[in-house]
């Protein structure tokens, strides 16, 4: 704070056709430090995931079992998962990508994994080395075991509305992936525009298309990037339609490695603060979460892209 000011707040105004609560789905610890260029060391890692519990978030997605020749940013995960100090209360979900990866979070204790989908032919290709079918067959198997070990599954889809190979993605297409992720087992779908370039209406044809294709709003998340500015706009548009699961990462961390348009997720705290001015419960300590936010900026060398973590920063 400056000269002893009180720090903004956004007016609060209630809108009885938004959801009374919602859960942040915090991905800053995966999704935001896989596309880094430098490893960050795994003491960092942890401090960071303890932190993020700290400021309230109760779902912290903490790595990701993908081969380390893919991602080498998370190949420490074994590491992480059994040096990190756990915050009771909190979800620390993990990704995997195939049998072998269920296979290691298993033997850390792992109880919630999640799986990466593909809308798209070019981007399962690219991404997955199988086709568009061909990933489910990869995936049944996953999300079977991991069912009968008592684990939630969640399946992220990307490229929901738009890939940078194929252009404009079908509504219907992501509603088809989706339906099919349901039925093998996953409890619930993260749905991603993992280049940004979705708006408001897109959102709507997504989410009408699914629940023509029998897939409830409530077993939906949205994952939006803010590539083109649109993220807040998109989510704003999905919390109406029902939606009450929002993936953001702390301080607006990250892209995909292999989708050079995809750049960063929305910030958690340009999502908290939307919220708060919203009077919707959220669990979050605004300025807890931008106290990590810029410390996780400092160990990586450069300022937060999150509006609100600049704005309160410096305040």
């Amino acid at each position: 704070m400056n000269g002893g000011r009180a720090r903004a707040l956004p007016m609060v105004i209630r809108d009885p056709a938004l959801p009374d609560e919602v859960t942040i789905y915090e991905v800053g610890a995966r999704d935001g430090l896989q596309n880094e260029a430098a490893v960050v060391p795994v003491e960092v890692k942890a401090e960071f995931l303890q932190r993020l519990a700290r400021a309230g978030l109760k779902v912290v997605e903490a790595t990701s079992f993908v081969h380390p020749r893919w991602v080498p940013q998370l190949a420490d995960a074994a590491d992480l998962l059994r040096t990190m100090v756990r915050v009771d209360g909190v979800d620390y979900p993990v990704l995997v990508p195939n049998e072998r990866g269920l296979d290691r979070a298993l033997a850390a204790g792992v109880r919630h994994i999640a799986i990466f989908a593909s809308a798209t032919e070019t981007f399962a290709k690219r991404n997955l080395n199988r086709t568009l079918d061909e990933q489910f067959a990869m995936f049944a198997p996953v999300v079977e075991r991991a069912r009968m070990e008592g684990l939630r599954v969640r399946g992220y889809v990307s490229m929901c509305f738009g890939d940078p190979w194929e252009g404009a993605v079908a509504p219907a297409q992501v509603a088809a992936v989706g339906r099919r992720l349901v039925e093998m087992g996953c409890d619930q779908l993260s749905l991603g525009d993992t280049i940004g370039t979705g708006t408001p209406a897109h959102v709507d044809a997504v989410l009408d298309a699914c629940a023509a294709d029998g897939v409830r709003i409530r077993q939906i998340a949205v994952h939006f990037h803010d590539t083109y500015g649109q993220a807040l706009a998109n989510t704003l548009t999905a919390l109406r339609r029902g939606v009450t699961t929002v993936d953001a990462s702390a301080g607006g961390l990250g892209g995909c490695p292999y989708a050079e348009s995809a750049t960063g997720n929305l910030a958690t705290e340009d999502l908290v603060w939307m919220l708060d001015g919203m009077g919707i419960r959220h669990g979050v300590d605004l300025d807890a979460l931008v106290a990590t936010s810029t410390w996780m900026a400092a160990q990586l060398g450069r300022p937060s892209p999150s509006n609100v973590v600049r704005a309160l920063a410096h305040s």
